[in-house]
């Protein structure tokens, strides 16, 4: 069953993010240079940076696929489009990327990597603890992140600058065999997009 989208938001929200995931690269397949206004222009006829490489298919499906779920109810237990809790919608779009993790927030947490926020890339994981129970949520890249809140709310898209999800912030984490490589490019970040 294909998922219509809930909004034109989020349909947006995924068109810009598939730039952001492909925006390091121009149509020539040559790697755009912020600074570009400075730069030296190749020469006619030279052939593109080789070294350039492209966002990691794995980490665009994990956010591609967790994107698509915005809108679902919210349900305690859930793991299914029908409705999620946090840590379902996370093993549902890691599922959907081929790589398995586990079943609970707090077994997520100790299944990652942890990964400073400033490191922290689009398909890795967020981890937050209220005063109840633990949360989790899959990164999009600029403080935002896809979740599934709790009852009564449906999957939605979060904010680090929101209050409650700073000050209740735990740490970023990878979950191995995910790709080490940002899945976007920062200039001057030493990456080699």
């Amino acid at each position: 069953m294909k998922r219509q989208f809930p909004n034109a938001v989020t349909a947006l929200l995924l068109l810009a993010l598939s730039l952001a995931l492909g925006g390091c690269f121009s149509s020539s397949g040559v790697v755009d240079d912020p600074a570009a206004d400075t730069a030296v222009p190749p020469a006619r006829g030279t052939a593109p940076d080789s070294t350039a490489s492209e966002p990691d298919p794995l980490r665009s499906r994990i956010v591609f696929t967790a994107l698509q779920m915005v809108g679902t109810p919210y349900r305690y237990g859930g793991a299914t489009p029908q409705g999620f809790d946090c840590s379902g919608l996370v093993q549902y779009a890691y599922r959907n990327a081929g790589l398995a993790v586990p079943r609970t927030s707090r077994a997520q947490l100790a299944a990652t990597t942890p990964v400073p926020l400033a490191e922290a890339a689009p398909g890795d994981l967020l981890f937050f603890q209220g005063k109840d129970s633990s949360h989790v949520g899959i990164y999009l890249g600029e403080g935002r992140f896809v979740h599934a809140p709790f009852t009564g709310r449906n999957v939605e898209i979060g904010n680090l600058d929101d209050g409650y999800y700073r000050e209740n912030f735990v740490r970023a984490g990878r979950v191995p065999g995910v790709a080490t490589q940002a899945a976007t490019c920062k200039a001057g970040s030493g990456n080699p997009c």
